[in-house]
């Protein structure tokens, strides 16, 4: 693994999803390139800075045929959301503010209608076309997951690697920071150890984050050569500990946490694209802060989903276009954002900002010194550093942690050394 730049210890990403945000899909009628929707993101940035973020992480950008994850060409902005023009002014509009810029990078299959696969499945295996898509036992084509519309490529395929290494290094050149790798998990590690130095080689300062479901994620980190992955152990094990009352569960998949942290600084979250939104997760409204303060202070790079901050609600489905409820269409501003819970924006900016006010939290480890099922306290820690984190789904008082209290709920009432029922308290130990 090379090193990670130095501005990814300082990352927090705010996730959205461009053409839901935009309203250009799902849409009645496909916005053409001259209603420039992509530039409907500008008027947010001001936004993500008073969130306490420091980048934008966009979803598919590059022109297909339905949700940005069919590839047809990638050195071409969608053109329901825009041109080129409108993805460079973008671009100027948030590194004027101080945001890096993450694209989302569809390399491991391209759509059925992309002019590659059409000449493939034209011309069949053997042909040129052919070569670059992973065949299939039947004598087709690998379809992704079952999925007809989406082509798996031939990672194996010299071509290919040139083919995804010049797409990288065209879009950095053009101003943006950083790749997520989109069902990076699918792609063999060894096609990413291939591609990720020739990029670095040009752009050091490039950080690649891999989307990772399943499996050995530090094996997956070192295999590839990517910076980070996402993780979702941590995800699931945040809303399920906390509707289950069983903070144990947390407390394993925290162990598991740190042993990551040995390695590289894992992708965290409480919500994305592609999973039901955390409020709607959640069984009770009164642990939705626990979540969030989980997010802030634990080691990784943490991402907030656009939406999340102000309490959205969305259940993902397993149909089609069941993920249109958790990728929806945003107002013109912030202000004009129906049902937007300022309480939780408020608590969301205390939280980031007090995580970037502790940088060190980047690479912290988390142990409990008291656990229990409702409760428990979390000493997070690194570099002579430490908090210690009271979280109490209970329905009584808890003893809190030592130290000097930095922030706590404020919805209820707590005594000098506990905490009240539901509530959470953030203290530093040194």
């Amino acid at each position: 693994m090379t090193d990670t730049p130095d501005w990814a210890a300082h990352a927090i990403w705010w996730r959205l999803y461009p053409l839901g945000f935009t309203g250009a899909y799902p849409a009645a009628v496909a916005p053409a390139a001259d209603e420039h929707r992509l530039r409907r993101i500008i008027p947010w940035l001001d936004h993500v800075t008073e969130l306490g973020a420091s980048g934008i992480a966009l979803g598919p950008l590059f022109a297909s045929t339905s949700h940005g994850y069919d590839t047809v060409d990638h050195y071409r902005i969608d053109p329901r959301l825009g041109d080129e023009h409108d993805f460079d002014e973008l671009v100027a509009q948030a590194h004027a503010r101080g945001l890096k810029v993450q694209l989302d990078g569809v390399f491991n299959h391209v759509g059925s209608a992309h002019p590659i696969a059409q000449a493939a499945l034209r011309d069949g295996p053997d042909s040129p076309a052919g070569q670059w898509l992973a065949p299939g036992a039947d004598g087709g084509f690998v379809p992704f997951e079952g999925h007809d519309i989406l082509l798996t490529l031939n990672h194996a395929n010299p071509d290919v690697q040139r083919l995804v290494a010049d797409v990288m290094r065209h879009w950095l050149d053009r101003g943006a920071d950083a790749w997520r790798l989109d069902a990076a998990y699918a792609t063999p590690t060894t096609f990413w150890a291939q591609v990720l130095p020739q990029v670095r080689r040009t752009h050091p300062q490039a950080w690649f984050e891999a989307e990772v479901i399943h499996g050995d994620y530090a094996a997956f980190v070192q295999a590839s050569s990517v910076d980070t992955c996402t993780q979702y152990e941590l995800w699931k094990a945040v809303w399920s500990s906390i509707n289950d009352r069983n903070l144990h569960e947390l407390a394993w998949t925290l162990s598991r946490h740190d042993e990551l942290l040995a390695t590289f600084a894992p992708s965290t979250f409480i919500g994305n694209h592609d999973v039901t939104r955390i409020a709607s997760r959640l069984d009770d409204a009164r642990h939705l802060p626990h979540a969030v303060v989980l997010l802030a202070v634990l080691g990784g790079t943490p991402t907030v989903y656009a939406g999340d901050e102000y309490g959205l609600r969305g259940v993902k489905e397993d149909r089609p276009h069941g993920d249109d409820a958790i990728r929806p269409a945003f107002p013109a501003t912030p202000a004009d954002l129906a049902g937007a819970d300022q309480g939780l924006f408020r608590l969301h900016q205390r939280l980031l900002g007090l995580r970037r006010r502790h940088p060190w939290l980047h690479r912290a480890t988390a142990t409990p010194t008291q656990l229990s099922n409702d409760h428990t306290i979390l000493e997070v820690a690194h570099g002579g550093h430490a908090l210690s984190v009271t979280l109490n789904l209970s329905d009584v008082a808890v003893p809190s942690g030592a130290g000097d209290v930095l922030d706590q709920d404020d919805g209820s009432q707590h005594t000098g050394d506990s905490v009240a029922p539901h509530g959470w308290r953030i203290a530093s130990l040194r």
